[in-house]
């Protein structure tokens, strides 16, 4: 089943036991307004464990705003519905300017119980705290029952799939360089891979959002990586449709894409590719200057390729040096331990 459907489901999942539970407790609890508490559950449930526990947080503060403004206003404006109007202008804006928002709906609900009763005694307090607790506990509950084991394995297939669709488009554009109608669909290509990968992108931050561990965030990195080198390659197009003819350097380009291609993987610090393409750029510069316009724009655009080939190169080694100790043990060790031929990739 696709990822978006199974989320789907298992939230409903999750609303529908978690509502239902929260109101059996409020009822096994002998609460006043026992079935708001599971209204509360369902409000709380959002799509991440991180932003359950935040909003769970924000509703306990503002719960007890809410309790203070409500008595403040409910017994000494004498008229019930501007009392209500009063409280909740003034609620909205206070949760608005705060970025609290989502908490507006449960207090609304509170405060028209206090509205309901004008009783403030300890009771009914306990008894409300006790509603939103029941609520935001059981949310918190349910949302910490996340499928990770299998949404990790998923985001490192991914990151195969992008690297695979990256080879093989290098390998075009290789190809291109030596006939620019060999590789027609290569641009494409790239376009549909972008937007695949900018998918993965929101994919790694659900994970990261559904996970207490202080590290997954290299999924993000990793993927916003190759975000940014599919934007350098999609470069590449507007400057290789301007080669009217191949130059004779075309060829040496061809070969170090075609070399490069070969280290577009996961674990892979380019220092060796950089030091090569330094090389070839450097040789280019010693290369007699050419003998007309075409063959000067020819060159010029090929070296412009070579450039932007850098810039690929030092997106992959920003997103290395930016891993810690930590991040290299848990992802590199894993994936050099299943490198069968003992060869670490450069």
């Amino acid at each position: 089943m696709d990822r978006k459907y199974k989320k789907i489901l298992l939230r409903g999942i999750k609303i529908a036991l978690g509502s239902s539970f929260a109101i059996f407790l409020a009822h096994f609890l002998h609460l006043n307004h026992d079935i708001s508490a599971g209204t509360i559950t369902l409000l709380t449930i959002v799509s991440t464990k991180w932003e359950t526990v935040k909003l769970s947080v924000y509703r306990v503060l503002t719960m007890l705003f809410t309790i203070g403004m409500t008595w403040l206003f409910f017994l000494h404006i004498s008229n019930q519905w501007v009392a209500y109007g009063c409280f909740i202008f003034l609620l909205v804006v206070v949760c608005e300017l705060l970025g609290w928002g989502a908490t507006i709906s449960v207090n609304a609900v509170i405060a028209a119980h206090f509205l309901a009763n004008l009783d403030f005694s300890a009771r009914t307090v306990g008894n409300e705290i006790a509603l939103v607790v029941i609520g935001i506990t059981v949310a918190i509950v349910l949302n910490l029952f996340h499928d990770n084991g299998n949404f990790r394995k998923e985001l490192v297939w991914h990151m195969r799939c992008v690297e695979w669709q990256m080879q093989a488009i290098l390998g075009e554009i290789a190809a291109y360089l030596s006939r620019p109608d060999a590789a027609e669909d290569v641009w494409n290509e790239l376009e549909e891979l972008e937007g695949q990968i900018r998918q993965y992108v929101v994919d790694a931050c659900d994970y990261q959002n559904n996970t207490f561990a202080s590290h997954p965030g290299y999924y993000i990195d990793y993927f916003e990586m190759r975000l940014q080198q599919c934007s350098v390659l999609l470069n590449l197009h507007y400057e290789m449709q301007k080669l009217r003819n191949i130059p004779e350097q075309a060829k040496i380009a061809a070969d170090y894409i075609l070399y490069m291609k070969e280290y577009i993987k996961e674990v892979n610090s380019p220092e060796e590719q950089i030091a090569r393409l330094k090389h070839i750029i450097a040789g280019m510069a010693d290369s007699p200057v050419p003998g007309n316009w075409k063959e000067f724009s020819g060159k010029a655009i090929l070296y412009h390729v070579l450039i932007d080939m850098e810039d690929f190169l030092y997106y992959n080694k920003r997103f290395v040096d930016g891993l810690d100790e930590r991040q290299r043990r848990i992802y590199w060790k894993e994936e050099q331990s299943q490198d069968k031929g003992g060869k670490k990739k450069a």
